[in-house]
């Protein structure tokens, strides 16, 4: 082995003083009780002290350290949206993950209010409609983005019987009862907290006994998670002090050839489930139908306008598209179901849904009429947005104990939960 030359000598003194310092500065004792005290913390006391020697010693030679960048690749920020009448401030929270993607969540509705996702050239647009301004969402909003709740679509003439005690809801959608009734889930400004672990908020709310007719405190929470791989993770969890129904779910409106475009029509669907729940005029059900030879059948993708003008009943009462489809069962290594792929020829971006519900609302836009602006002053023409909600069936309340429909009822001691993930892709 060679001698150190006198050059190098000088060069590493610096860092022998450091270390002959340290190992005699600390007894055995102290150095275990330190480095102990650091496990516990998550650091590594004897990293910590080598790094400050190797950085003191840099500094002593004349390098500069490298600079560390702040930038997370992950991360969640929060930005004032607007307040309600009353000065409660509303908050948008932004999550964004290390592939560009992001999407903002209001504690409004806990509405999502944008999903940027990337095209087959990797440009990112919003494919989600929704507003500049909480007034928008407070006064014109077709249920964009929001949680829908205590019971998403609709009830029956709005009554339902729960252990022989009928029970009477708001009626909003004439005969019916529709999204939680006059002042669902998606017109209160929910409790928020950005979570510790994971790019994700999480909302809490409790809806009061008799809140709109129905029964119980209900006490809610949603996680809206983002995740590198471009998916979009909603979870629910709700528990009760009484006997109640309940089905939330999100119902964002989808634009994959970006926010503003004019149609949906040109999109592509597939909808796997072999069935779907048919309906009277008033959209209430009727049956459990077979998709085979209706202009419902998405089993392979399909362009969503070329049977949309059917004179098949089901697509007249519907005005378009607005039924649920069974989820069918190829579950995935998380224990979802396939239950939709939404493609954009045009852009080239994919919308694949799974879930643990029975259930997916497919609404194809068809109340959107062009009044309504929404980012930027864009204008929604009729279907130039599109839903597809995971949930139980409509009108379960009154279809308890039939064969085929999932309860709906929620009882005390037992817990709600439900989780949906939205993956965005391109191709």
């Amino acid at each position: 082995m060679k001698l150190l030359s006198k050059k190098m000598l000088k060069l590493t003194f610096p860092a022998l003083v450091t270390f002959i310092l340290l190992q005699q500065s600390c007894v055995v004792s102290e150095y275990g009780e330190k480095t102990k005290a650091a496990i516990v913390k998550g650091t590594s006391y004897v990293g910590t002290k080598s790094k400050s020697a190797y950085n003191a010693t840099k500094k002593k030679l004349g390098f500069e350290q490298s600079k560390q960048s702040n930038l997370k690749p992950m991360s969640v920020s929060k930005t004032k949206f607007g307040e309600m009448p009353d000065g409660t401030v509303v908050s948008k929270f932004t999550l964004s993950n290390a592939n560009g993607m992001r999407v903002g969540i209001l504690d409004y509705g806990g509405t999502v209010k944008e999903i940027y996702a990337p095209d087959r050239s990797g440009n990112f647009e919003n494919v989600s409609l929704g507003f500049d301004s909480l007034d928008g969402y407070r006064e014109k909003s077709p249920y964009f983005g929001c949680i829908t709740g205590r019971y998403a679509n609709r009830i029956a003439k709005g009554k339902f019987s729960l252990d022989g005690k009928e029970f009477q809801l708001e009626i909003n959608n004439k005969p019916n009862h529709l999204h939680g009734g006059l002042r669902g889930f998606d017109k209160y400004v929910w409790n928020a907290r950005i979570l510790e672990h994971g790019t994700g908020v999480e909302f809490l709310r409790t809806s009061p006994d008799g809140e709109e007719g129905y029964p119980g405190n209900l006490r809610c929470k949603v996680v809206y998670l983002l995740t590198d791989n471009n998916e979009l993770v909603v979870e629910y969890e709700a528990s009760t002090d009484k006997p109640t129904v309940i089905n939330l779910t999100n119902h964002t409106y989808f634009n994959l050839a970006g926010e503003g475009a004019v149609t949906i029509l040109d999109h592509e669907l597939l909808l796997p489930g072999k069935h779907f729940i048919a309906t009277d005029e008033t959209n209430i059900p009727t049956s459990i139908s077979s998709v085979a030879g209706t202009p419902l059948d998405f089993r392979s993708f399909t362009r969503i306008g070329k049977r949309i003008g059917s004179p098949h009943a089901q697509v007249k009462y519907g005005k378009g598209y607005d039924h649920t489809w069974l989820v069918g069962s190829d579950q995935n290594s998380n224990g979802l179901n396939h239950a939709a792929t939404l493609k954009d020829p045009s852009t080239g971006r994919v919308l694949e849904i799974h879930t643990d519900q029975p259930g997916i609302q497919f609404y194809s836009g068809n109340y959107l009429d062009g009044t309504i602006t929404g980012h930027g002053g864009k204008p929604y023409p009729l279907r130039s947005g599109l839903c597809l909600e995971t949930q139980v069936f409509p009108d379960s309340p009154n279809r308890q104990g039939e064969d085929g429909w999932k309860s709906c009822v929620l009882r005390p001691g037992d817990v709600y939960t439900h989780k949906t993930v939205h993956r965005f892709y391109a191709e």
